[in-house]
């Protein structure tokens, strides 16, 4: 068994978020998400056939929820958990510092 950290090895550059699959079973799916300064598209929505439970571990990030047009803004610590098929986008992440993610993806 080896160990690694949530915060090592980040790209100096990140042309495009950093997604890395950490363990997987079953129904079950935990990414670590990198961004810094990333965004979805204009008018690209996620729309996941998973339940989506989401922590920020590092940084600052905007989600935006389709339904209601809401803005969830979200610091280090927040977490929220997105319902199978809720469409949302990432907003904005901060784009002076890594926004570190740990997403559980489940049904």
């Amino acid at each position: 068994m080896e160990s690694s950290n949530l915060y090592s090895g980040i790209p100096a550059a990140l042309p495009q978020e950093l997604m890395q699959t950490l363990a997987a079973a079953g129904n079950v799916r935990i990414e670590r998400i990198v961004s810094r300064g990333h965004a979805s598209p204009p008018g690209f929505w996620y729309d996941q056939a998973e339940h989506e439970w989401v922590v920020l571990l590092k940084g600052r990030a905007g989600l935006r929820f389709e339904r209601g047009d809401r803005l969830l803004e979200l610091g280090e610590g927040d977490f929220v958990n997105i319902a199978a098929h809720e469409r949302h986008r990432v907003e904005w992440t901060a784009a002076d510092e890594e926004s570190v993610w740990l997403a559980v993806f489940y049904h």
